[in-house]
């Protein structure tokens, strides 16, 4: 190996191995390396920044904004009022969530398709009697599988796209994708929803299905013994009577800012001190209205009371891009930015131990958030956080629903036809969004998702330095030794096991921008015809199901659906398998060798 071939290995497997670690996010490990890389030499100073203009990234940052324009205008509500039925059973229910979901993801980024559908699917899990968590998973993978049948469902399709423009001269179009990942879509959905949901860990017996996965719903959070009140000098044990009526548990004690060993069952309330409870949100409204109690930061109580207003409690989901995710509620400053209180967090059935408003939000958990009221829209995309409701908290404008679609439908046609470049399209739309006031100028730019415009724009350069210098090339000539003997397809087989493999424990951006340029080099190397080699990448990389952790959907449904991490490979091993069992003969009727 040469030295720019050390070097760029070394930051390449330092930055999966950071990703993987998660201590750090994703875009300033990216970022890091690429400023390394650029420092050590192996990157062109004059390339340091190219991918940030480049088309992939582009693409990704406008369909994100494309997505936004979609639900504002109501073109998804209209789908979903139509649709959606609490009524049906849950095979039913499962499908048809599946079909929306998958249809709509094929058109706009699969993230966003997902955090539409998710309060609709958990709102009819409540109407229904059921545990969200039997329908969210499902949800989630249909996503995920939709993702693969356009250029714009998913960022893998759209980087393989631009890397086969630069490598071949003419990059992938709009609908290429749509033979090999419609029928593995369609295969997968069909799976899902006869009986991939099946495997789900069901509840448990003697349950019904409004109280399946408590835990689930369940907030630790912190009420005060204002100075007034009449059980100072009572003993905390004397509470848990009136807890357990209201269906709330006393986990312990804070005075003076410390929490106190044990459950402090025996010692005598004094004013000030902070009660820790776990409960759901209506329970803990129920027991603070019983013994009178405050919430934990009582000035601002009466701050928020003063502005007459009133209050209104709003549940969030975080993902991993969040303001408030991988820090506390204390350090983003969210009671004096924005006159919001923390009041709980729920994280999948697990108990926070510390103080709330001193506890690292992680990705996933769920916030319970008490706002003034009519404020509940703005401090939700303040946060970056999901709205955990039927309909959001965005006001959508029914009016304008065929305009959204019809300048959006235009734009696809345009650009599946060549008349146009899909950058350039989409850049249309998003323009024409504006102007028709679908998207408000003053908040286009808080749809684009920045950490993955910087994580793209940092990965390509990186890439583009390991090709230049040989790294692939070595990377796919060792995957072409050891598959020595085998035939074009069991290659291709391999080739995808690889990519998935790696894609259930790393971003799968950056799995994409090291796999693509290996399956071209592999494909030369044998003589064959590259683009088979491209689908199978573009395949693999989208299909995370094992984790959490593989894929911004399967972190999304983690607390809302009350799963743990090793309830995902239970549908998602025999999902992947069938995934490789189908795509690959598809691969190889519509992309010979």
């Amino acid at each position: 190996m040469t030295t720019d071939q050390i070097i760029l290995f070394s930051l390449f497997g330092a930055v999966f191995a950071m990703l993987l670690w998660g201590k750090y996010r994703y875009d300033l490990v990216a970022f890091s390396a690429l400023m390394l890389g650029v420092v050590l030499g192996v990157v062109p100073t004059k390339d340091a920044f190219s991918g940030f203009g480049h088309p992939a990234t582009l693409v990704v940052a406008l369909v994100l904004v494309v997505s936004a324009g979609l639900v504002r205008s109501g073109a998804v509500f209209l789908i979903t009022r139509t649709l959606v039925d609490a009524s049906r059973s849950l095979g039913a229910h499962i499908a048809l969530m599946g079909a929306i979901g998958g249809i709509l993801s094929a058109f706009m980024n699969n993230v966003a398709a997902l955090a539409l559908l998710m309060p609709v699917d958990m709102q009819t899990a409540r109407k229904a009697g059921r545990a969200p968590g039997l329908s969210l998973m499902p949800l989630s993978f249909a996503t995920i599988l939709g993702g693969m049948v356009t250029l714009i469902g998913t960022p893998p399709n759209i980087i393989i796209a631009s890397i086969r423009g630069d490598a071949l001269g003419e990059p992938f179009h709009m609908f290429d994708f749509a033979p090999v990942g419609g029928v593995t879509a369609l295969a997968g959905l069909i799976f899902v929803a006869l009986i991939g949901w099946r495997l789900i860990p069901q509840p448990e017996a003697g349950k019904d299905g409004a109280s399946v996965m408590e835990d689930a719903g369940l907030y630790v959070a912190e009420l005060t013994v204002p100075e007034d009140s009449k059980h100072i000098g009572k003993r905390l044990k004397d509470l848990v009577e009136t807890a357990e009526k209201n269906d709330v548990a006393i986990l312990g004690l804070i005075r003076n800012g410390a929490r106190r060993y044990g459950t402090q069952r025996n010692t005598k309330l004094v004013a000030g001190d902070t009660l820790v409870l776990e409960a759901r949100p209506e329970a803990l409204d129920e027991f603070r209205a019983a013994l009178s109690l405050a919430f934990a930061e009582e000035k601002r109580q009466d701050n928020l009371t003063a502005e007459g207003a009133g209050l209104s409690k709003i549940e969030v989901v975080v993902p991993d891009n969040s303001r408030i995710s991988g820090k506390t509620a204390q350090a983003i400053g969210l009671n004096w930015r924005r006159n919001t209180v923390l009041m709980g967090i729920s994280r999948a059935g697990k108990r926070v131990t510390q103080q709330v408003r001193k506890t690292e939000v992680r990705p996933g958990d769920i916030l319970l958030l008490l706002v003034p009221a009519g404020k509940e829209a703005d401090v939700a995309e303040w946060l970056g956080c999901l709205p955990l409701a039927e309909r959001g908290l965005t006001v959508t404008q029914d009016e304008k629903v065929w305009l959204a679609i019809s300048m959006f439908a235009g734009a696809v046609a345009a650009a599946s036809f060549g008349l146009i470049y899909l950058p350039v399209a989409l850049g249309l739309v998003v323009i024409g969004y504006v102007l028709t006031k679908i998207i408000p100028l003053s908040e286009m730019y808080t749809h684009i998702e920045w950490p993955v415009v910087v994580l793209l724009g940092s990965m390509i350069p990186l890439g583009a330095a390991l090709e230049t210098s040989g790294g692939t090339e070595l990377i796919a000539g060792t995957l072409v030794t050891l598959t020595e003997g085998m035939p074009a397809w069991a290659v291709l087989t391999v080739l995808m096991i690889v990519t998935m493999t790696l894609s259930d424990v790393l971003n799968n951006t950056a799995t994409t921008i090291v796999a693509a340029p290996v399956g071209i080099q592999m494909a030369q190397a044998l003589g064959k015809n590259p683009d088979p080699f491209l689908m199978a990448v573009a395949v693999a990389a989208s299909c995370a199901f094992l984790t959490p952790i593989g894929h911004k959907n399967n972190t999304l449904i983690l607390g809302p659906g009350g799963y743990k991490f090793g309830d995902y490979w239970r549908m998602g091993l025999p999902l992947e398998l069938l995934v490789v069992a189908v795509s690959i003969p598809a691969i190889l009727v519509f992309w010979p060798l």
